[in-house]
């Protein structure tokens, strides 16, 4: 394991886990949809064919979380390593807990508890056909976590192989070293929303001393703990839900036009689809950010891949940035 880097170059997850690619692939979209249906045979199919390709084109990073489709993304992803054991010895699989939804008189919650993240790792591992998880990420704060409580459950899923390391999801940098004080184990991922269609991330540092400074969502100094402390970065809504494809070029919305008709020009520069544009500009920031791409489109995810083939200049990515902004920098 390697030690802490306290530099400002931020560590990234290959650090900790040799190999991991560059992108990882988001399973938010397996299992056949937010219904009640059962996961079907062609749900497995899906799952598979998405693996397979996602394993050819050098995406061995697969992010879950307990509550997709309600379970049924873990399920079907689990029944093709059933069909398949041999994959999983090509692949780093990581999920999340600690939401729950609505029912049986609750409304929806958080929990950290014990008892709660326990018996979620073993429901995750049963529904995945493997016995160990390479991460499992704290999927959003809970105001009543108790510290040592959680802390002891980590440890002790830990120590039993059932998790290699740990992570975190939508926390800021306070909430990060309040988990880390009493945890072992380093805290190697924190996953946030952030995009070309998402700003605020970069907002928050180029807005500093600037009226309007507090209007951004995405807590300040997160970025820059991350780097200090070899936390990667992995970016969930990568993709902007693909308003910078071909359909951009023809919304209402200036910002959003212009940025689509610049993304088209700069895939024809470098020969690949606007997907990988729109990745390469997370890709192109020091931070080392893992984008997670969740499409279900096949061809959407092969183009995807390319990301890594595209070093945008630095006026390239400021002329993405400040486009999609819709407003010149301060």
């Amino acid at each position: 394991m390697s030690k802490k880097s306290t530099s400002s170059q931020a560590i990234p997850l290959s650090n900790y886990l040799p190999n991991v690619s560059t992108i990882a692939y988001g399973c938010m979209g397996l299992g056949g949809g937010w219904n009640s249906n059962p996961t079907s045979k062609e749900d497995v199919k899906q799952a598979n064919d998405i693996i397979e390709l996602a394993l050819e084109s050098g995406i061995n990073v697969f992010d879950h979380a307990d509550i997709y489709t309600f379970t049924k993304a873990e399920q079907a992803f689990g029944s093709v390593l059933k069909q398949s054991p041999s994959l999983r010895d090509n692949m780093f699989i990581q999920s999340k807990c600690g939401i729950r939804f609505q029912g049986e008189g609750n409304v929806g919650r958080y929990d950290f508890s014990s008892d709660w993240v326990s018996q979620s790792v073993d429901s995750i591992l049963q529904r995945l056909n493997t016995e160990k998880l390479d991460v499992l990420l704290l999927h959003r704060p809970d105001p009543l976590m108790n510290l040592e409580e959680l802390v002891e459950a980590l440890h002790s899923i830990h120590k039993q192989g059932k998790v290699d390391f740990f992570g975190v999801s939508n926390m800021n940098s306070h909430q990060i070293q309040f988990l880390q004080s009493a945890l072992e184990l380093p805290i190697v991922a924190n996953q946030m929303e952030m995009s070309l269609a998402k700003l605020d991330w970069l907002n928050e540092c180029v807005m500093v001393n600037t009226e309007g400074y507090h209007q951004s969502d995405f807590p300040a100094g997160t970025i820059e703990h991350c780097r200090m402390n070899g936390v990667q970065l992995q970016a969930w809504g990568c993709l902007g839900q693909g308003r910078f494809s071909e359909l951009g070029h023809h919304s209402e919305h200036e910002n959003i036009s212009k940025t689509a008709h610049y993304v088209t020009q700069l895939a024809d520069q470098y020969g690949v689809t606007s997907e990988a544009i729109v990745l390469a500009f997370l890709l192109r920031h020091p931070a080392n950010i893992q984008p997670i791409i969740g499409t279900t489109n096949l061809d959407r995810i092969k183009a995807s891949s390319r990301a890594t083939e595209v070093r945008l200049s630095r006026e390239e990515w400021y002329n993405l940035y400040v486009y999609s902004r819709g407003q010149a920098l301060p």
